[in-house]
């Protein structure tokens, strides 16, 4: 249960901001003055503060004020009888989620609370920097097989675009098994020379090579215990791989110079963002270690195919973001956050936690808006292109452009068939003939069509 810190100097106000957060199921606690409010902070478990800004002694704006050092993660909802454009301006200004006058509206308190509730779950989740944040059915379905997975002793293998989320896959893996109290070691087989990863892998012996002066423990030892995740594994060299595939196979390394095994335990998480199998009929990837990894394999998809997380981690990245610099708290309108949605993000999660941090820290105000995100000039010449420099009849041409732009609707409204049909004031029936005609769907290029 969530619990709310109501803190306000009327009894009756306290009553009734009770009665309807406790019919919603949420647990509410009561503070009559500043001094009580903090110290049933200290308490802990709180979710979500209501405060009130005229109270005698220690007013709502110096709680605020101490709230937003001590305790910078959580929520505080500001409200007043005697509210005013400064007041509101000021709190925001300071760090409050919102600014509620009395009367309250009883709709709006509750979507208030609940969005607040959730901020604040998001950013302890995203200022962690290890969880994974998606609702989408493909993120669903893959936070459920990491559930399943992580606690056996199955070998992974990760699949994904660059930026996708691999790295919080394998922690997630290692985090909720039984190897969780030991190390949780990371290769990225890509930023480490051929030459150098074997010795990174198994260590080596003092004199081993020109420049070992110094007996050296590798990778596969360090994590014995615990976890070795071998990131961008497809750019690893044959001759490690099969030292790799020895490993795995006798549970035992030898450091380079060496003439003594050493028994190692480890689970071995491996990811990459190539296509091994096209590895292996290049010759670049050996078949058998392929199967040795690939016992369980986790696909982590793409940041376009789950739109529908896009406006979730977009919010989470810009209050985290927020937090961290010790700036007031910024939030997307919603045509913004549709704006993003319908953007490639060939970058994946990465780019658009890169783009929401260049848009708070460069947007003035507390607000972002659609017409302060600017699609990378790359993109808009590839629709351009695309749409123009195809040749071709002139219904061909019309073609293309009816697709593109009914394509560019579906983005912008989370490809929600009502309100995409709304706002093109056309039938729903009618706007999937369309869909149908030309083979529209999420992912596709609608302006590459003859």
């Amino acid at each position: 249960m969530k619990t709310v810190l109501v803190v306000d100097d009327e009894q009756a106000v306290r009553e009734s901001i009770r009665m309807i957060l406790e019919y919603e199921g949420l647990g509410v606690r009561f503070a009559p003055h500043g001094k009580a409010a903090l110290e049933e902070l200290n308490r802990g478990d709180i979710d979500l503060v209501l405060l009130d800004i005229k109270m005698p002694g220690m007013d709502g704006m110096k709680v605020l004020e101490a709230v937003r050092r001590d305790h910078p993660s959580l929520p505080v909802v500001m409200i007043s009888g005697h509210g005013t454009i400064e007041n509101a301006v000021e709190a925001t200004r300071m760090g409050a989620y919102e600014f509620l006058q009395k009367p309250l509206d009883r709709d709006r308190l509750l979507i208030v609370v609940r969005n607040a509730v959730e901020l604040k779950v998001l950013r302890e989740t995203v200022g962690s920097g290890e969880e994974i944040l998606g609702r989408s059915e493909a993120m669903r379905e893959m936070l459920a097989l990491i559930d399943r997975v992580a606690p056996t002793e199955a070998r992974v293998l990760i699949t994904g675009e660059n930026g996708a989320g691999k790295e919080l896959v394998a922690k997630a893996l290692h985090r909720r098994s039984k190897r969780a109290s030991k190390p949780l070691v990371e290769v990225n087989c890509a930023a480490i020379p051929n030459e150098l990863i074997e010795s990174e892998l198994f260590g080596h012996e003092k004199g081993a090579y020109t420049g070992a002066s110094a007996q050296r423990i590798g990778k596969f030892e360090t994590a014995h215990g615990g976890t070795l995740f071998l990131d961008e594994v497809g750019d690893m060299s044959l001759n490690a791989q099969a030292k790799v595939l020895r490993a795995l196979e006798e549970g035992k390394i030898e450091r380079l110079g060496g003439n003594r095994q050493t028994e190692v335990d480890v689970r071995v998480i491996a990811a990459t963002n190539k296509n091994l199998t096209e590895g292996i009929r290049q010759n670049q990837f050996r078949e058998d270690l392929y199967h040795r990894l690939n016992v369980i394999p986790i696909h982590v998809p793409p940041l376009r195919e789950r739109r529908e997380d896009i406006a979730l981690l977009a919010t989470a990245f810009a209050q985290e973001i927020c937090r961290r610099n010790g700036m007031a708290l910024k939030e997307f309108t919603e045509p913004a956050l549709r704006k993003l949605e319908g953007m490639e993000w060939s970058g994946n999660v990465r780019e658009l936690r890169n783009t929401v941090e260049r848009l708070v820290i460069m947007t003035p105000g507390p607000t972002i808006d659609a017409s302060q995100i600017e699609e990378p000039l790359g993109m808009q010449r590839k629709s351009d292109d695309a749409l123009l420099g195809v040749g071709g009849t002139f219904q061909e041409f019309k073609d293309r452009a009816e697709a593109a732009f009914i394509q560019r609707a579906l983005n912008e409204h989370g490809w929600n068939i009502s309100k995409t049909a709304e706002a093109l004031a056309i039938q729903r029936s009618h706007l999937y003939n369309k869909m149908r005609k030309f083979n529209l769907a999420r992912g596709s290029d609608a302006g590459d069509r003859s």
